[in-house]
């Protein structure tokens, strides 16, 4: 029996599961909180409880782990990264200014140095080497990484390669926070992490992946400290944004290709539970709803490119459409006096008074005084220390909380009418955390849920009641019905969108309301009955997964008239995905006829070549892409690998009436696929 360990990072909890990778059985799973202080802690909790869920399973049976984890898609989305440097080569600097796009290259420190090639890949400079000399030098002492992207490095990146060797000649045994470092810094080239156009999409894309390199480096090593610690010697795997897997070392040199893990991740557990190819699936954490299609038993991916936050990168990654929307997303009653959910999280009442029950004094102390005041069942607790300084208003707030939880209510009479915008400032430094009524509290006022405390849970409704006139199960039951309803808007809005058609609800007045009539069929009390209904009907069925989509997703998939899956161990599908992906690795080439006509030029992924024939140039490209991809394989983790390669000629018709087309070009992928190796 080969056991695997998958381990998910998500929003609210960390998962892991143990999977029998002969048979594909879940052994065992567990979950943890997921400590963002530091990852390890919440991965090391759910590790030993799996551990300890399966018994006669020793750590040392684990033959391969994998790991899915938010951290570069909660990293590029919350402007964090190491400092870096980004060298670009044959980049018109005025353009770049003009049109602003400075602001989407992903640092400030970015350094325009001559030389670069045309777009058929010859030089149209020489590279200013002692410009670039100058410039690594410079930095060198103030960064953890370089990032060097050429305008047209993807057809010719003989520029990219020498800048990169002189980072790694001068960078080597630098003296850096006061010790010398005998390895030199990594340097990120562009036409490694893409081969499409675009410069300054790619430049970003660079830069974002040498940001990431530092982070990912001390995550891996600290979780290799922790598997160690429990015995697990096993090799470990990392999820790409693809749902495919790589080695732990190749992922920390392109880390960017992390980016998205976790949705990749749940679609390949929901391919591999469910045992369904094709279907919607839909994964409900504590923070956000993740919606993507499932086809044949692969994620579809986005054709331009993974975009997270305002980012948009060329990284290969699931084409999902995530809504804040979750287990823990806050309720609370909007402008206009209606329930809402989402899209802040916050930690739930329920969970705040099981690991402090002293604050159920004070939930009671509100709900006896009427609870109509704003502020009302809502806490801040302390997330992390400030390593800034801080204006004594602040850092005074932040002591009072730092010892225990304390109301909104109560900082309110302590700081005065300001405390709620200190408040809301240091919550975006992510230095306090907010806690509140969240769905996760209607389902322990129902009944359907009893993991913490329940009493809190109630009182929290019952503040919220107050506002709107209602009893705390009428109140709980209106939210389980708004987040199923939303689900369903985002079904919806996600089939559209892969249809072509962008859903703006709020600005189309009338479709909101035919969706409103096929979704929600109540008409107003006192309101004759509607003259027009709608249906709307999902043509596949959903797959649904995560903690609380059996309280949610029944009612949504029944409002689109279609079949719910609800696999088994469902609710650590993102942690059984991460070991049911393969080894996936790709490398293209492109022929171009020259404009004389007398040669064809092959650009491979680190070269250029000429021929004097088509069928030359295709031959040499078949042999070198195909042992490139299988020579990546393996250096990426796959232990069995087989190698496919994929021929397009692209030509263009010139005289229709006579069935005359004229060659334009001849693209080649060579696909090296396998299962990852494992300790024996």
């Amino acid at each position: 029996m080969t056991i695997a360990l998958g381990i998910d990072t998500g929003g609210t909890y960390t998962d892991a599961a143990l999977v029998d990778q002969s048979g594909g059985a879940v052994l065992a799973s567990a979950k943890a909180l997921t400590t963002y202080h530091d990852l390890s802690i919440g991965i090391g909790q759910a590790v030993a409880a799996a551990l300890a869920a399966a018994p006669g399973l020793q750590a040392g049976d684990i033959s391969m782990v994998a790991l899915s984890t938010t951290l570069a898609t909660n990293a590029i989305v919350e402007g964090r990264g190491s400092p870096i440097c980004l060298l670009l080569i044959g980049y018109d600097t005025e353009l770049v200014r003009q049109f602003g796009f400075e602001r989407e290259l992903g640092t400030q420190d970015v350094v325009y140095l001559g030389g670069g090639h045309d777009a058929t890949g010859d030089e149209v400079a020489p590279l200013d080497e002692p410009a670039a000399r100058r410039a690594i030098l410079d930095y060198r002492e103030r960064v953890e990484a370089f990032a060097v992207s050429g305008y047209f490095s993807v057809r010719n990146p003989a520029h990219e390669l020498r800048v990169r060797a002189l980072v790694e000649e001068l960078t080597g045994g630098r003296a850096h926070s006061g010790s010398a470092h005998a390895s030199p810094l990594p340097v990120t080239c562009g036409h490694e992490l893409s081969t499409r156009l675009n410069a300054v999409r790619r430049a970003t894309t660079t830069a974002l992946n040498a940001r990431l390199i530092p982070l990912l480096r001390e995550l891996i090593a600290t979780l290799r400290r922790t598997l160690d610690q429990q015995g697990i010697l096993a090799p470990l795997m990392v999820v790409k944004g693809d749902g495919s897997l790589v080695r732990a070392e190749w992922a920390l040199q392109r880390p960017v290709e992390t980016i998205l893990a976790g949705p990749a991740a749940s679609l390949m557990g929901a391919w591999h539970l469910a045992g369904c190819r094709d279907g919607w699936v839909v994964d409900m954490g504590g923070t956000t709803t993740d919606i993507a299609m499932l086809r044949d038993g692969r994620p579809r991916l986005s054709e331009h490119g993974a975009q997270v936050g305002h980012w948009r990168t060329m990284v290969e990654a699931v084409d999902v459409q995530t809504a804040g929307l979750g287990g823990d997303s806050q309720v609370s009653i909007d402008k206009e006096g209606r329930l809402a959910v989402g899209p802040r999280r916050v930690v739930p009442l329920c969970l705040l008074a099981s690991e402090h029950p002293e604050l159920l004094g004070e939930l009671r102390r509100q709900v006896a005084a009427g609870g109509r005041d704003r502020l009302a069942g809502e806490f801040v607790m302390s997330q992390r220390r400030a390593n800034v300084a801080l204006p004594d208003e602040e850092r005074s707030l932040l002591e009072e909380v730092a010892a225990h939880p304390q109301s909104l209510q109560a900082l309110a009479r302590q700081h005065g009418a300001l405390a709620s915008y200190r408040v809301a400032g240091l919550e975006a430094r992510r230095l306090l955390l907010r806690a509140g009524f969240t769905p996760t509290d209607a389902l322990h006022v129902l009944g359907r849920f009893d993991h913490w405390n329940v009493e809190a849970a109630r009182l929290g409704a019952q503040l919220l009641a107050a506002r709107l006139r209602l009893t705390a199960d009428e109140l709980a039951r209106r939210v389980v019905e708004r987040v199923s309803q939303r689900v369903a808007t985002e079904l919806v809005s996600k089939a559209l969108g892969d249809d072509g058609i962008a859903a703006r609800w709020d600005q189309e007045p009338t479709a909101a309301a035919l969706l409103a009539r096929a979704l929600d069929g109540a008409v107003p009390d006192g309101a004759a009955p509607y003259d027009l209904e709608c249906r709307l009907t999902l043509r596949l069925p959903v797959i649904a997964i995560g903690a609380p989509v059996s309280a949610y997703l029944p009612a949504a998939t029944e409002r689109l008239q279609t079949g719910l899956i609800i696999p088994p161990h469902s609710e650590v599908a993102n942690a059984v995905g991460a070991v049911a992906g393969g080894v996936v690795q790709q490398a293209p080439a492109t022929i171009y006829p020259s404009v004389a006509g007398d040669h064809f030029r092959l650009h491979l992924p680190d070269s250029v070549c000429d021929f004097p024939t088509l069928a030359e140039a295709v031959a040499f490209a078949q042999d070198a892409l195909m042992a490139r991809a299988e020579a990546l394989a393996h250096q990426a983790g796959a232990a069995q690998v087989e190698v496919r390669l994929v021929r397009e000629d692209i030509t263009a018709p010139v005289a229709e009436d006579y069935g005359m087309d004229v060659y334009l070009e001849t693209r080649l992928m060579a696909t090296a696929t396998g299962r990852p190796g494992v300790a024996r």
